[in-house]
């Protein structure tokens, strides 16, 4: 990667020496717009002249705003904010406990989860996420969570019981190598969620707003959930998280049982406001969609030739390109090649060479990032020898 970026404009991100690298990575599917787009910088530019940060003992416009376009564009009829994908993932647990505490007692507190997963860094969160090596040197760990292979839905239909309170994945995993759920697995978790009285809680912090094609992922599934974090695109660059919920589920967050002390900032929720009304249009997401398609048609195009991936795999433009088992774990390589090419991406795991660009990106940045990546598989593929 750029190692000091000073500078980024739509897809393009220069760094210290004046080198202009095409962004594939968007800040970890964060930059949603990408880097410094126009209504953005107005937004923060407007608010930063009004009100910056009033405490959680009152409310503000822009969250007020915010919180009333989440809800009529969504499931959820009430929006907790908070700062970050695990911030929002942490309440999102927090939220199904007491959920489950106030409608059935103390006893019903386990939670499902799925192996690779990821849904921060917290010691919760960590502990959630079904990646030994992110709980290594922090033990002891919450108890009370058990993890089931993902798409796997007789492990699922075992693992819940009448003392599960919730069951948490991501529609599509990022972290463990950007493997999409199947729709009958989601499908099926919404039913057993059902039956043993427990809460589905979607983690789209990922895969959230816009990045799937629709406005969130389980749009795209047709699988509604109880409980749904989002972050990373939700402010476009700008710090912030949220989970959605029904009203039912948020009434058990009364007033004092959680708290945030800059959720809800007034900077934050300006951004993230117009970050949603810029993505949550016809033309935005059909847009997705059309570079979902060209980008996985120019990476096939370049497999074609040069022969390392075994598939292409992800939704919208959140993409995974795994490596075929002559190139086995060597996605980083892969990556640094790119980068001395000039083109940022990320990886997913030793496996997966991973894709998170801007939902706006410009076609001729996705066919010059491809030309560059192009580049990079020949040197990469004279390297492995």
């Amino acid at each position: 990667m750029a190692r000091v970026p000073v500078r980024g404009r739509g897809a393009r991100l220069w760094d210290q020496a004046g080198r202009e690298f095409v962004d594939f990575a968007g800040g970890i599917a964060v930059n949603s717009l990408g880097h410094c787009h126009p209504a953005l910088v107005e937004a923060l530019t407007e608010q930063a002249q009004q009100l910056w940060h009033v405490s959680n003992v009152m409310t503000n416009e822009p969250a007020l705003r915010l919180a009333s376009k989440l809800v009529a564009a969504t499931f959820a009829e009430k929006v907790f904010f908070c700062n970050s994908g695990a911030e929002a993932n942490e309440a999102a647990l927090k939220l199904a406990r007491k959920y489950a505490h106030d409608h059935f007692g103390p006893h019903k507190h386990h939670i499902v989860s799925t192996l690779n997963s990821f849904h921060g860094r917290t010691l919760f969160t960590v502990s959630t996420g079904g990646q030994p090596k992110y709980v290594e040197g922090f033990a002891p760990a919450p108890s009370g969570i058990e993890h089931i292979p993902y798409n796997d839905i007789a492990a699922l239909e075992a693992a819940v019981n009448d003392n599960t309170c919730a069951i948490i994945v991501e529609p599509v995993q990022g972290e463990g190598g950007v493997l999409p759920a199947q729709r009958e697995f989601l499908a099926a978790a919404r039913e057993i969620a059902d039956r043993h009285q427990a809460l589905l809680i979607f983690d789209e912090v990922q895969t959230g707003m816009g990045r799937s094609g629709s406005l969130f992922a389980y749009m795209e599934y047709g699988v509604t959930p109880d409980i749904l974090s989002s972050a990373k695109s939700l402010g476009g660059g700008f710090p912030i998280g949220a989970i959605l919920s029904t009203a039912k589920v948020a009434a058990s967050f009364g007033v004092g049982s959680h708290g945030t002390t800059y959720g809800g900032n007034p900077l934050a929720c300006a951004v993230a406001e117009r970050v949603l009304d810029v993505i949550n249009t016809p033309s935005t997401l059909a847009g997705v969609k059309a570079k979902h398609q060209r980008l996985v048609a120019g990476l096939e195009a370049l497999n074609a030739r040069y022969q390392v991936f075994a598939e292409v795999r992800g939704l919208g433009l959140l993409l995974g390109a795994v490596m075929n088992e002559r190139y086995q774990n060597q996605a980083k390589a892969l990556m640094q090649a790119a980068e001395e090419e000039l083109l940022i991406v990320l990886v997913a795991g030793m496996n997966v060479l991973r894709f998170a660009p801007s939902l706006v990106i410009d076609d001729a940045d996705i066919d010059e990032g491809l030309a560059r990546l192009d580049r990079a598989l020949a040197r990469f593929v004279a390297q492995q020898g």
